[in-house]
């Protein structure tokens, strides 16, 4: 089957719409200052743009994972890119801040399928000591669309309007679609299951509710009575949604995948990498431009090195695991990671921008060794019938932990600057230095864990 398979217009198509996806996913993030202004919301309401996202995502990539199992490849395929061209157009001429919202929800509709299916095709039609190339030019995509989107939209801001962060992304989708259509065949294997709308409510109240509690945490107050009840319904309910997908025969999400140590090994270590580098995203431009004085433009800048060098390694470090097996490139990977947050940690207000850049070259380069070959590890350790289950299961668990990580940590990065300055300093500066060293410590901590967890990594034997 494979040799008849064209696999690089095939990979072409998935990971353009993917790259694009996560772009959008981003590239909004350096826009929303200017788009409070815009449509005379405030800075808490606007950031939904960022939220709204990771919250589609959090729900709809569980249901995806039984979507695979229903639907053909291409039926997948196309309703994906059917989403994200629908959700960019109405985005690019959104007149009002609600339907720029709502644009957004279904953008992230079709990145929360393409995410997911671009893994289970390259797990598909490729064999087992291929995926880990595969894996790292993904690992490139999941990279580069969130590290190039904030220094491309913010070219984009200082000689057109934000509308062209939507409209210049449209052309690619089209490459995309028409490639998809032209190439993309049905890899996964159609099963009659019903899908449980019962599970499927639960899952939604369950992800939905957690991520929404703790991204509103920061704004309301970690015990006021919104926070801690939709944290508290949504834990409620993912226990609830547990228990039923262990006692049915055809689950909507196969928990059975956890009987695997390197599998719920790597899940762990994925969601702890996903949690300090999306905070880390948002958290270090916040520093640059508030303690360092940056505009947006040149923030995005100062991280383009290392997002670059990330992007021209992630192949060939997907090879190497490839050849050498887990340990001898995740367990060198997470040290540099490690390494990095110390660094970022020591940062005030007199750091120059070049420190800057080095440091966050280093950190990508430990990131980039780290995340694909860490996925590529996990679900290498699942038979093939889990891969649809398994695929689901990561992917859910690193966008909940993405954005939990932003939430906690933007929280903890308020606090500690606002705790700075009711000591009776004035220095908005030196305060913004103070938060974001504070949030660098505890994801250093993190990433020590990460460390440790990694001597355990094995190749999986099948």
């Amino acid at each position: 089957m494979n040799k008849e398979i064209k696999k690089v217009p095939i990979m072409t198509a998935l990971f353009v719409a993917g790259f694009v996806g996560l772009f959008s996913e981003t590239a909004l993030n350096i826009a929303l200052g200017e788009l409070s202004q815009i449509f005379s919301v405030d800075a808490t309401t606007v950031q939904w743009l960022a939220t709204g996202y990771f919250l589609t995502l959090g729900i709809l990539v569980p249901v995806t994972g039984i979507l695979m199992q229903k639907l053909t490849t291409r039926q997948l395929f196309i309703a994906s890119l059917t989403f994200s061209i629908i959700g960019t157009i109405l985005a690019a001429l959104a007149p009002t801040f609600s339907l720029l919202l709502l644009a957004r929800v279904v953008q992230a509709a079709g990145l929360a399928i393409i995410l997911p299916l671009t893994q289970n095709v390259i797990f598909t039609i490729f064999p087992p000591n291929k995926r880990g190339g595969a894996m790292g030019a993904m690992g490139l995509v999941i990279l580069a669309g969130p590290a190039l989107g904030p220094t491309l939209a913010g070219l984009i801001l200082d000689t057109l309007s934000w509308h062209w962060i939507f409209w210049l992304t449209i052309p690619f989708l089209l490459f995309s679609i028409i490639m998809g259509i032209k190439f993309i065949p049905n890899v996964n294997e159609i099963r009659q299951i019903s899908l449980d709308i019962v599970s499927v409510i639960l899952s939604t109240i369950g992800f939905g509710g957690v991520v929404y509690g703790v991204s509103v945490g920061g704004e309301h107050g970690w015990t006021s009575t919104i926070v801690i009840l939709s944290i508290v319904i949504g834990l409620l309910s993912l226990i609830v949604f547990t228990i039923r997908q262990l006692k049915m025969e055809q689950p909507m999400l196969n928990l059975r995948a956890f009987k695997y140590p390197i599998f719920t090994l790597g899940l762990i270590m994925n969601m702890i990498t996903f949690l300090n580098m999306l905070s880390m995203l948002v958290i270090l431009p916040m520093y640059m431009q508030m303690a360092l004085i940056l505009a947006a433009f040149a923030s995005g800048l100062v991280l383009l090195p290392g997002s670059l060098l990330n992007c021209i390694l992630a192949p060939i470090i997907g090879k190497m695991f490839d050849k050498y097996g887990p340990k001898a490139i995740i367990t060198p990977g997470t040290i540099l990671v490690a390494i990095g947050y110390l660094l970022y940690a020591q940062y005030g207000t007199e750091t120059t921008v070049v420190i800057v850049a080095l440091t966050h070259v280093v950190m990508m380069l430990g990131i980039g060794m780290v995340l694909a070959s860490v996925q590529t590890n996990t679900l290498n350790a699942l038979p093939r019938q889990y891969f649809a289950d398994g695929i689901a299961i990561t992917q859910t668990s690193q966008q909940v932990a993405g954005a939990i990580g932003i939430g906690i940590m933007v929280s903890l990065f308020s606090a500690k600057k606002d705790s700075f300055l009711a000591a009776g300093s004035g220095d908005f500066s030196a305060a913004a230095a103070s938060g974001s060293s504070f949030v660098f410590y505890i994801s250093f901590v993190l990433a020590v864990l990460n460390v440790v967890l990694s001597l355990f990594l094995k190749k999986p034997q099948h």
